[in-house]
């Protein structure tokens, strides 16, 4: 990864299985200036359980007639599909990435090239799960919605022990309510964990908007990850909490902007401003007809703009010496 913030534009499931509307998706990330587009791939029937609820926000959004596991098989795309997505990735030249939630998919997609790899939240103490992405992947960002402390320091364990450097994980905070509301989303955690492991950190946004994956990034996150989709309007479970491609736009656009604001920490006159500082600063000003031979004193002096003369951090150093020619009120006092 660059030293730049990585926007990793989260497309999940929002193409409803449509390899159609998958890759209308990848040329939103495109447009968007995204780094990754991400996907995520699973074979359900490995990944829930027949009897497996749904989340509130999922029964909202999707009804209570069918289970979670239903639910996920008509949402998600076949294995074969990604290798149309990656592909199409390549040829449009955006990073693919995809999220693998069962073992089957994680070989699947080692098979693919996937270097880089997204642990999701719910994956964080599925101790097999983090051994074989562990054994495959050259860097990691784990994601920590659900998470204690406690929780991500034995991931890290599990990643450490498999020859993996700290170096190499980026850990991303995260809340999992889908919207996530403003006063659980507790960003500080974030520079929380980056303190606590010393590793790189991002956060993974669930809120409704953008601002707070900028200010994310203004807090230095070094990964963005944030959902979108073609329409909110869509059915399924993610699409309200997703941002539509004009937002995607203006989030990226916004983030960018911050990591050039940012700049280096070093306070100096900056270029663009430069021409300001004679027009914004003052000198020292004859308040009133001065004399020759006449001394300087707080009366007869006083600080206005511009500020081309002396400096009026020299009034202690002026006052009491005698004027060496003739000032008219308003001329800049010279030595």
């Amino acid at each position: 990864m660059s030293q730049k913030v990585i926007i990793i534009a989260e497309a999940g499931v929002n193409h409803n299985a449509s390899i159609e509307k998958a890759l209308k998706l990848v040329d939103v990330a495109v447009h968007a200036g995204a780094d990754y587009v991400k996907f995520q791939t699973a074979i359900p029937e490995l990944v829930v359980t027949s009897s497996a609820p749904k989340a509130e926000y999922q029964k909202i959004l999707t009804g209570l007639e069918e289970t979670q596991l239903e639910m996920t098989k008509r949402i998600h795309l076949a294995l074969e599909d990604f290798n149309i997505i990656s592909d199409y990735c390549s040829k449009k030249g955006i990073k693919f990435l995809s999220t693998a939630f069962d073992l089957v998919s994680v070989e699947f997609l080692y098979g693919l090239g996937q270097k880089i790899w997204k642990i999701p939240s719910g994956e964080i103490t599925n101790l097999p799960y983090l051994r074989s992405v562990a054994n495959k992947a050259k860097e990691i960002i784990l994601s920590t919605g659900m998470s204690t402390m406690t929780d991500i320091e034995n991931a890290l364990n599990v990643l450490y022990e498999t020859g993996f450097c700290a170096d190499k994980v980026t850990i991303l905070h995260c809340n999992t309510e889908y919207p996530t509301p403003m006063n659980d989303v507790n960003l500080l955690a974030m520079q929380s964990i980056k303190d606590k492991f010393g590793v790189s950190v991002g956060y993974s946004d669930h809120t409704l908007g953008i601002e707070v994956a900028i200010a994310a990034a203004a807090m230095g996150a070094k990964v963005i990850e944030k959902h979108f989709t073609l329409d909110r309007g869509l059915p399924g479970p993610d699409h309200k909490a997703s941002l539509e491609p004009d937002e995607l736009k203006a989030m990226i656009t916004g983030i960018r902007n911050i990591e050039v604001a940012l700049g280096d920490g070093i306070k100096r006159l900056s270029q663009s401003e430069e021409k300001n500082r004679p027009i914004a600063r003052k000198s020292l000003v004859a308040a009133c007809p001065i004399n020759i031979g006449e001394v300087f004193t707080e009366k007869n002096l006083t600080v206005k703009r511009p500020g081309t003369g002396l400096s009026p951090m020299l009034w202690d150093e002026v006052i009491g010496q005698e004027s060496s020619r003739n000032y008219k009120a308003d001329e800049l006092i010279v030595l």
